[in-house]
């Protein structure tokens, strides 16, 4: 017989949990350097912001920090249907189907969209920035997921990408597993995950 599930719904974050971004950036930036410099910097101004401000004018601004010609914020933009999922994103994706599955991510409306449609999962729920009126790691972009699923924090498990998304999520009282690819340490002050691992491989199995 088989056991229930741990969690009633998985939340995702998309755009680097799920999807390589960086891949996106360097193609549209023109060199891998340069790419990183910009993807870095739009994480920076984000996960800084707070309440909502238009995703794309926080674009043009990381990209003015890191010195990539204002056209190709509008590049990006236009582009954003190319975002591919990790190789293993989509298998894991097909085994959780007919569990309750978000995402939870740092853009607009529109193109958190189109990047969950290029994962080829389907989603209960897409909550961006904007629909949350925050950027996480502020505390109401998580809540919001939330409160829209209408679960209490312990039966959702957040799959972070990035480090700042473990602190983040862990500051809701949601447990975290953190597909951490480039074996980052845990940030200062936060609780540990409750999975530390190399990929989402692992995640249908602990989920």
């Amino acid at each position: 017989m088989a056991s229930s599930p741990q969690f009633e719904a998985v939340a995702f974050d998309l755009l680097t949990a799920l999807l390589d971004s960086w891949t996106l950036y360097t193609r549209v930036a023109g060199s891998e350097a340069l790419g990183r410099t910009w993807r870095l910097a739009s994480l920076r101004r984000v996960t800084a912001q707070g309440s909502y401000r238009p995703y794309e004018d926080i674009l043009a601004d990381a990209a003015a920090d890191a010195g990539v010609p204002p056209a190709k914020r509008d590049e990006l933009v236009s582009r954003w249907g190319e975002l591919l999922p990790w190789a293993e994103a989509p298998a894991v994706l097909q085994e959780l189907s007919g569990r309750r599955l978000a995402v939870v991510t740092n853009c607009s409306q529109r193109l958190a969209e189109l990047a969950a449609a290029a994962t080829g999962g389907r989603f209960d729920l897409v909550m961006s920035a904007e629909r949350a009126g925050a950027y996480k790691t502020d505390p109401r972009a998580y809540q919001a997921a939330l409160d829209a699923l209408r679960l209490p924090a312990e039966r959702v498990l957040f799959v972070a990408g990035s480090a700042h998304d473990v602190p983040g999520a862990s500051r809701v009282g949601m447990r975290v597993y953190w597909s951490n690819r480039q074996r980052l340490p845990v940030p200062d002050g936060s609780p540990p995950p409750l999975y530390d691992e190399l990929d989402l491989r692992r995640l249908p199995q602990v989920s």
